[in-house]
């Protein structure tokens, strides 16, 4: 089982910075990728950014240009960073991790931790 930890939400002014981390347990499995995920209240979950084994793309076109995501492949750690936030920016972010035992594949989610960005 893998367990996930994410840190580093919080209130912040328009304009502001934060930088998200979501910390991957270690044991007898490979991660093949890992992705961010946001839900704002009465809103769809949608796929902010993903970093596979090749490439790490922000697939969100609102936040193109402001937001990176990168990976430490050695502490299995994934970071979002987000500069120039928006009052829109405004919800709970998930980590969401694909982990791998030999041939048998299982996702996993992190809790969730919110971002508030006031005017």
């Amino acid at each position: 089982q893998v367990q996930l930890v994410e840190s580093g939400g919080g209130l912040v002014q328009a304009g502001g910075s934060l930088r998200l981390s979501c910390a991957a347990s270690r044991g007898k499995f490979s991660i093949d990728d890992m992705e961010w995920y946001r839900q704002a209240p009465g809103k769809q979950r949608e796929l902010v950014a993903t970093s596979s084994t090749y490439s790490s793309t922000v697939s969100l076109d609102s936040v193109k240009g402001r937001f990176t995501i990168s990976r430490e492949r050695a502490k299995n750690t994934l970071y979002l960073q987000m500069d120039s936030l928006k009052p829109e920016d405004t919800a709970v972010y998930y980590c969401r991790v694909t982990a791998r035992w030999g041939s048998a594949r299982a996702e996993y989610w992190g809790q969730g931790t919110q971002v508030t960005v006031s005017s």
